[in-house]
């Protein structure tokens, strides 16, 4: 009996509790949403793998080549034989070779490409014409390419060239990334913060409800003391005080003293160059020595700014990037094929070359480089004497440039950082006759078996202060 009085004491109390429904309707109104707004998204994503299904597997416009033959064994024929004059879409040295068998006959291209000389000796009028248009420069002959070997080369020149991709306009509102479109990810950053403010809801509703049942069953809440504030009870206690005031006053003095010797210090300095040059595709794609480009740090006191006649030895046939190239540079987003080509486009206007005459104009334009490593004025430094002399690598003082993007100031260049270089830096004494014989006075003299520079005096002050 004491059990049944119990519970109907119990339903009589939760009648008098207005929330219980409002809180179940709206639990059950969020778990609807939610499986609704679940289906909705699984169903969207459904149809975009669909559409992503229809694309060709490798996302690039597929081609038929008009000429018989073997594209793909026609551009490694073609890379390794005609990539050095020719491209495909653009003139080099030689003509753009797109659509070639259009132009040409078939034989005639036979007889072309394995002895032209023959052909312009002859007087062939197709012949003298192309020979005249690029002012008589000598095309190589290829007497060891057979006629299968041409087909597969006219095969890859007759390759359409492949558009741009085309940024999808139902992806592009919502400026994000990922596998997902930009519309569905604010979607589903919206139904989060929906389904927070209903949990901030209900837990005030379930707190409201708790305090009516106690308030129902007589129950007194607890009622909280009032404390003294906390910065009241810090500023009473006197040792407290005087402790965090000398921490204060040391950790103020510790960040001045670190902010002011920063002072002159450019570590890290990057700054953007008028013309973008990629030290990971030169130096380290492509393997180009530094001192092909910077020929002066082997003789003078400066590396020095390569000219861009420098450049050009190169660039006159590398108008836009290769494959190769396009496929290394493609790990990210900034640094595209467009945007390479775009800063080569700079380079010849700079230089005054003509792509399209592969020749000068003679109107240049000066590159403002800015420069990115300064020493002061009264410390000396040379290049040559750590390059040439001590066979120092770049890498030393510049850190690993062949895989910078964009060249920074590696080191902190601060006279703490040369003195620890002097003397942890052994002297190679390998064939030079005076090391030979100072190492053998100084060996004697400190009681070693190798030498650093600071004990062939590197850490004199008159060796970088004079």
């Amino acid at each position: 009996m004491n059990f049944t009085k119990q519970r109907r004491q119990f339903y009589l109390i939760m009648r008098q509790v207005k929330n219980l429904n409002s809180i179940s309707r709206i639990i059950l109104l969020g778990v609807a949403f939610l499986l609704s707004f679940s289906s909705m998204v699984f169903a969207q994503q459904t149809a975009s793998d669909a559409a992503d299904g229809a694309d060709t597997p490798s996302g690039e416009p597929q081609s038929a080549a008009v000429s018989s033959g073997d594209a793909s064994a026609g551009k490694e024929l073609f890379n390794a034989n005609c990539a050095a004059c020719h491209k495909l879409y653009g003139r080099a040295v030689g003509p753009a070779l797109y659509d070639v068998t259009s132009r040409h006959d078939k034989e005639w291209l036979y007889k072309w490409i394995k002895n032209n000389k023959e052909l312009i000796d002859a007087g062939d009028s197709e012949a003298l014409a192309i020979y005249n248009e690029f002012n008589q420069t000598s095309m190589n002959t290829f007497p060891q390419l057979s006629n299968a070997d041409i087909d597969n080369i006219l095969a890859y020149t007759d390759t359409p060239k492949p558009e741009a991709p085309v940024a999808d306009s139902t992806t592009g509102g919502g400026g994000s990334s990922g596998g997902g479109s930009g519309v569905s990810n604010n979607i589903i950053l919206g139904v989060l913060a929906v389904v927070l403010l209903m949990l901030v809801a209900i837990l005030f509703l379930v707190n409201t409800t708790l305090t009516r049942f106690a308030q129902v069953q007589g129950v007194e809440l607890p009622v909280k003391e009032k404390r003294k504030p906390v910065w009241k009870a810090f500023a009473e206690n006197q040792f407290l005080v005087l402790v965090t005031t000398i921490f204060l006053l040391l950790g103020g003095a510790y960040f001045a003293y670190g902010w002011m010797m920063q002072i002159g210090v450019d570590q890290g300095y990057e700054p953007i160059q008028p013309i973008h040059y990629s030290h990971r595709i030169h130096a380290g794609l492509n393997e180009i020595e530094c001192k092909y480009c910077h020929s002066s740090a082997r003789t003078s006191k400066h590396s020095g700014i390569p000219s861009l006649n420098v450049c050009m030895n190169c660039h006159k046939s590398i108008a836009e990037v290769a494959d190769a190239t396009s496929e290394f540079t493609s790990v990210t987003d900034e640094y595209s094929k467009e945007f390479y080509d775009k800063e080569i486009q700079k380079l010849y206007k700079a230089a005054g070359w003509d792509p399209a005459t592969q020749s000068y104009t003679g109107n240049t334009q000066p590159v403002e480089w800015v420069r990115i490593h300064n020493l002061p004025d009264f410390a000396y430094f040379n290049h040559s004497q750590h390059v040439t002399v001590a066979g120092i690598q770049c890498q030393k003082c510049h850190g690993p440039v062949e895989e910078y993007e964009v060249m920074y100031q590696f080191a902190p260049l601060t006279m703490g950082w040369c003195i620890n270089c002097h003397r942890e830096t052994q002297v190679t004494m390998t064939g030079n006759a005076y090391y030979d014989k100072i190492h053998e006075a100084l060996s004697k003299k400190y009681g070693l078996e190798k030498l650093t520079a600071a004990q062939l005096g590197g850490l004199e002050c008159g060796k970088c202060h004079y």
